[in-house]
């Protein structure tokens, strides 16, 4: 189940990629640039960090054939994408969680502690979305709108601690699947961010 999630998750944070790629007017490469970036970027730097190799997108090539695809309907489908703005948001935010907790796996499968974990699932969910912002010339979403690394770090906690405790992993997955994709979807709802630092002063 988590596989085919994942899967549905990468499809999903390539289109939303392709899009931003096409409000900036970039070429059918850059598109299918971004859109790997941005699906795989999360997984890359967690791999990177840890030392985990074969990379999952090059143990797997077949995830780049599935950026560029989606990447490339987008481009046919774009007249339809604006009234699909909340399936993305729904997906997008079932995406972080999975992504949240297959990174925690990985770093559980290699022995590292629970501190590393929690920052390897962090690391999964948020950096591709970080990653696509910087290319853009935006400040990334995460770091300004509502809830999402905070989101991604309660996920990572619920699930890291919740194995510890000696949950069944299959019922601990959908309890946390359910609570972190609530937690997003309610800060989407009603606007629940991080308090902002605001500082406008000029230091002479």
């Amino acid at each position: 189940m988590l596989q085919i999630i994942f899967y549905v998750a990468v499809v999903a944070e390539a289109m939303t990629a392709a899009l931003a790629a096409g409000r900036r007017k970039m070429d059918w490469f850059g598109v299918c640039v971004l859109a790997c970036v941005t699906a795989l970027g999360g997984g890359t730097m967690r791999d990177t960090f840890l030392g985990h190799y074969p990379l999952t997108w090059v143990a797997d090539p077949w995830l780049l054939v599935i950026c560029c695809a989606a990447a490339l309907a987008t481009i046919a489908l774009a007249r339809f994408m604006a009234a699909l703005r909340w399936p993305f948001l729904l997906l997008d935010a079932l995406g972080l969680v999975v992504f949240t907790i297959i990174g925690c796996n990985v770093a559980l499968e290699m022995g590292q502690p629970t501190i590393i974990v929690i920052v390897s699932g962090l690391v999964t969910g948020i950096v591709g979305g970080i990653l696509r912002d910087v290319l853009c010339n935006d400040v990334p979403l995460v770091f300004s709108s509502e809830l999402y690394a905070t989101v991604a770090i309660v996920a990572g906690l619920l699930y890291t601690y919740g194995l510890q405790f000696g949950i069944v992993q299959d019922a601990l997955i959908v309890g946390v699947v359910l609570i972190g994709f609530a937690l997003r979807v309610a800060a989407i709802v009603f606007k629940l961010e991080m308090p902002k630092f605001v500082y406008d002063k000029d230091i002479r």
